[in-house]
């Protein structure tokens, strides 16, 4: 049987990695990674095959720094070359990128069955390209696997139960990652305080908006004067402070590059707080038992809210700082197993194995 997995961006690749190592543990399953191209820097792209230990994309697309339009219209394109040429008996995407919707959308042109990891989650705001690219990945997909019993719900509230699909939970293979790789991270090769709070801001609802841009970062300097925050810089999230005149010189943010997966694992284990953007990282926070105010509106992870794990601050200046001094004072916490046993890759090797019989 031969797998054709989609990845274009970092929680994609850590996601890819779990998977791959599932397949290769489980066998019968010839995996051939294809690589949009959608991170194009090399901290943010090459150098996570290396660390992930998979092996690297036969097909590296070079596809990026174009409209959401643009892109993944390219992307189709050149995806439905590679898999007209490859032959796959399934696709594989993962979660909510540009290059998840191209890939299944060029897999269900091509009648080739889909398989869509991180299934059914929702933010409830469709002004997110994200938002937009899970529920079409969702509603074409012949395999919907599942990291919460939410996500099952939104799939059931949606109809799903009525359509011609299987939906499975099998828990969050970031999980398993986190679980895999924590002994393996590795520190950044750049001085950082002893005590910090990381930061990751590169969403479009923030970056392309001025306002809410000025006043995250108004909200980061005011915290900056009382504890070290550390930012992995986005290149998107440069570019724009750039043009908005941020004055980079006087700030009291420590600024810096993109790191790679174990990095990032190494700041999570070691930072004292988590202020993000991400879907992905406050998960990560969680899974290390830091407390995380999202800088969104809203979040696909609800579970982590009614927990009490994550606090939802949009990009309200004065929330973000009340927040931020609420939670450095409280205590760590002992976090439910909201996302599975660590066994989530497994379920899904299994399970596009067992599709080979059918």
């Amino acid at each position: 049987m031969k797998c054709l997995t989609i990845v274009g961006a970092r929680p994609q690749f850590v996601k890819a990695a779990v998977v791959s190592r599932a397949l290769h543990e489980v066998g019968g399953v010839e995996e051939v990674i294809v690589h949009t191209g959608q991170h194009y820097d090399d901290n943010m792209s090459e150098i996570f095959f290396e660390e992930m230990c998979i092996p690297k994309p036969k097909y590296n697309l070079g596809i990026s720094g174009m409209t959401h339009g643009a892109m993944t219209g390219r992307m189709m394109e050149r995806i439905e070359d590679v898999m007209i040429s490859e032959h796959p008996d399934i696709v594989l995407v993962y979660g909510d990128t540009d290059s998840t919707l191209a890939g299944a959308l060029a897999a269900r042109k091509l009648n080739i069955r889909l398989a869509h990891v991180e299934a059914g989650l929702r933010s409830f705001n469709m002004r997110m390209p994200e938002e937009v690219n899970r529920i079409v990945t969702d509603r074409i997909s012949d395999v919907l696997f599942c990291p919460t019993q939410t996500a099952v719900e939104n799939l059931k509230k949606e109809g799903f139960d009525n359509l011609n699909s299987k939906v499975i939970l099998n828990g969050d293979v970031m999980q398993d990652a986190a679980l895999f790789y924590a002994e393996r991270s590795c520190k950044p090769e750049v001085a950082l305080p002893s005590k910090f709070i990381l930061t990751t801001v590169h969403r479009a609802e923030n970056t392309d908006d001025a306002k809410r841009l000025n006043s995250i970062f108004s909200a980061l300097e005011m915290i900056s004067s009382e504890k070290t925050v550390v930012i992995p810089l986005h290149p998107r999230t440069k570019a724009k402070l750039t043009s908005i005149g941020y004055d980079f010189e006087n700030s009291k943010i420590c600024f810096i590059d993109p790191v790679g997966y174990l990095q990032m694992i190494y700041l999570l284990k070691n930072c004292l707080l988590v202020m993000t953007d991400s879907g992905g990282l406050q998960k990560e926070a969680y899974f290390f038992n830091k407390y995380c105010i999202t800088l969104r509106d809203e979040t696909e992870w609800t579970e982590l809210v009614d927990n009490g794990y994550n606090y939802i601050a949009g990009s309200d200046c004065d929330k973000i700082v009340s927040l931020s001094k609420l939670l450095l004072q409280k205590e760590g916490y002992l976090g439910k197993s909201l996302y599975g046993n660590g066994d989530a890759g497994i379920i899904v090797a299994k399970s596009i194995l067992a599709l080979n019989a059918l």
